[in-house]
């Protein structure tokens, strides 16, 4: 039995640099969870696709399959672009079950990351 993934994914960017701290991300994840499988993924612009990604997860034995959303928000993205793969791909592959969490910036460490980040932006005075 394959043990369970985590698809990170990202939006994707045609700027090749772009994907640096998502690879990061990655590379940490991986170290911190080394009982799962951890893979990046895109929504547009870079590989895998989305799509892709689920297929391949499936097509490797992938039975428990855990989306991550590197994204702010829960725009469109989350609420109509990924249904649409997951629907897609889960038809194809029902024995696939996929649980998708919320969206990175929804957490509450992700929130305080980034105001800190903000704080820090201007000096002290």
């Amino acid at each position: 039995m394959s043990p369970p993934w985590i698809l990170l994914l990202a939006h994707g960017s045609r700027q090749p640099d772009w994907v640096m701290p998502f690879n990061a991300v990655l590379q940490q994840v991986r170290a911190a969870r080394p009982d799962c499988r951890v893979e990046l993924a895109f929504l547009e612009s870079m590989a895998p696709l989305l799509p892709d990604a689920l297929r391949a997860a499936a097509q490797a034995g992938c039975r428990e399959l855990h989306l991550a959303p590197l994204l702010l928000g829960a725009g469109g993205h989350l609420r109509a672009d990924i249904r649409r793969a997951l629907d897609a791909v889960t038809r194809e592959h029902p024995e696939l079950r996929v649980h998708v969490a919320a969206a990175a910036g929804a957490h509450p460490d992700v929130i305080a990351a980034l105001a800190a980040y903000a704080a820090g932006c201007a000096p002290r005075g």
